[in-house]
């Protein structure tokens, strides 16, 4: 009984020491958790204040030279007119006659930055004075702007569309994203204690709102409102984004409102206010969806050419303005030539596959009876063109073989009036000492009358000859040599004086 007792207390205390164990390593477990939470809390707050210094502007903003210096570029009159005038002559110039450093040069030089952060400034600062002035002399500026740029392509009009030109006759969502971080840069380097001028000049090259107003210019110029439509909204999208820019930078930036003392109507300029700044947001908002929607349909559209139709050796595409209709969820595709149903079933397959276009209506333009006839015509011409051809070679080998019967008849008469060489015509002779000395390149002979002492005359054949090249002097004389016996032999005479040509 008193051994079954000790077992049992052994046990227990057992048991209680696992459970202490168990107590200290969840302790311990615990005390390293809170350690790393500490560090990893450090860490954050480390990070957190590198970023802030890094990336605050707040303490190095000039809230006063920044107002001041935006309110002093709003006003239009004077020098800033045929600033503008110039500044428009130029990018006209400069479209056209497709330079780009030109179109650089109009954008540096023109003044119309200054009214849209007047704009942007007004409203963030309940400033209604100053946003009716910004926006009369923005329309002044635009409405000068247009004229000039509509004078001078009457004038002087392009002979064709340029490429400068036609780039802003149609934005997409780059142009959105460049105007609105442009504007970020702008109003950022305004509110600088010392405007960095470079970026000024950069902003005015990247936004890039002078060749959309002489674009638009070209348009009415030329009664194309197409292109005066697509160049205004590309301005307009410039104009909206960088005012929407300086508006939200200056709202982060906590600029004073402007105070007055009549209660009534500082509530009442503040409603103004917010409801035009409201008025701007929702266009960029739209804007914004809407080019960055038709930049999918754009994207897809031209993946789905290059991909399912281009890389297909049986389709012959023919490219077109109106291949794709975002409006009416319509792509357009012209071919030459047939297009089995097959192949436009499969076509319609693959679009499924491109997320923007695959509920668009696919229309297929393609005629058969045309195809068949021109194919038909190119055989026959084809055709017409061969026999032609067969007809002129048979004429010419006819007129060969004549041409050959006539030089044998002449050899032969040539031949019949030469003296007799022992029974040989030349023809067999020049034949044979080819077959026999295959290293001739040139062979002749002649009887020819010689005088040694000037009474006496004397009648010799010799033979002149041409060997290859590559023969050695010593090769030669030797076959010279057996020549010269060979043609004793041949022409039954004595003597045969060997002569090189």
């Amino acid at each position: 009984m008193s051994d079954e007792n000790k077992f049992n207390f052994s046990e227990k205390e057992e048991e209680k020491q696992r459970i202490t164990n168990e107590m200290n390593k969840e302790a311990a477990v615990e005390e390293k958790k809170a350690a790393v939470k500490k560090d990893a809390q450090g860490l954050f707050a480390s990070v957190k204040t590198f970023l802030n210094e890094l990336l605050d502007f707040r303490d190095d903003t000039d809230r006063d030279a920044t107002i001041t210096a935006i309110k002093a570029d709003i006003p239009f009159k004077g020098a800033t007119a045929w600033i503008l005038i110039c500044s428009i002559f130029v990018a006209s110039v400069g479209l056209n006659a497709n330079s780009t450093a030109v179109v650089i040069g109009a954008m540096l030089i023109s003044p119309l930055m200054g009214p849209i952060l007047g704009v942007g400034l007004s409203i963030a600062i309940n400033d209604i004075d100053t946003l009716k002035k910004s926006l009369i002399n923005l329309a002044t500026m635009i409405v000068l702007s247009l004229l000039t740029a509509f004078l001078f392509f009457w004038l002087f009009p392009l002979s064709a569309d340029t490429s400068e030109l036609m780039g802003r006759t149609r934005p997409d969502i780059r142009d959105v994203l460049i105007a609105f971080f442009g504007g970020l840069a702008l109003i950022i380097a305004r509110t600088k204690r010392g405007t960095i001028a470079s970026v000024i000049f950069g902003v005015a090259i990247a936004t890039a709102l002078m060749p959309p107003l002489c674009t638009a210019g070209y348009g009415l110029a030329i009664g194309n409102w197409e292109y005066f439509g697509g160049a205004m909204y590309l301005f307009t999208i410039n104009t909206i984004f960088i005012a929407l820019a300086t508006f939200l930078v200056l709202k982060i930036l906590r600029f004073p409102m402007l105070k007055y003392a009549n209660s009534a109507k500082r509530k009442r300029i503040s409603r103004v206010a917010t409801a035009v700044a409201v008025v701007v947001m929702i266009p960029a908002i739209w804007t914004f969806l809407t080019v960055l929607q038709e930049t999918k349909y754009q994207r897809d559209f031209d993946s789905f050419i290059e991909n399912d139709i281009e890389s297909n050796p049986n389709l012959w595409l023919q490219r077109k303005k109106d291949d794709l209709d975002p409006d009416k969820k319509i792509i357009r595709l012209h071919f030459n030539g047939d297009v089995s149903d097959e192949m436009i079933s499969a076509l319609q397959n693959d679009m499924k596959g491109y997320s923007s276009i695959k509920d668009f209506e696919l229309i297929i333009n393609a005629n058969k009876t045309r195809s068949a006839d021109r194919l038909v015509q190119s055989l026959d011409r084809a055709y017409a063109d061969l026999d032609r051809k067969d007809n002129i070679i048979d004429g010419l080998q006819k007129q060969i073989k004549e041409l050959e019967t006539n030089i044998s008849n002449l050899n032969k008469v040539i031949e019949s009036r030469s003296p007799e060489q022992g029974g040989v015509s030349f023809s067999t002779l020049s034949r044979n000492a080819k077959l026999k000395f295959n290293d001739l390149e040139f062979f002749g002979y002649a009887r020819m009358l010689e005088s040694k002492d000037f009474i006496n005359i004397d009648t010799v054949t010799v033979a002149n000859v041409r060997w290859k090249v590559k023969l050695s002097d010593s090769v030669v004389l030797n076959k010279e040599r057996e020549l010269q016996k060979w043609l004793k032999n041949e022409l039954k005479v004595d003597t045969v004086l060997i002569k090189r040509n």
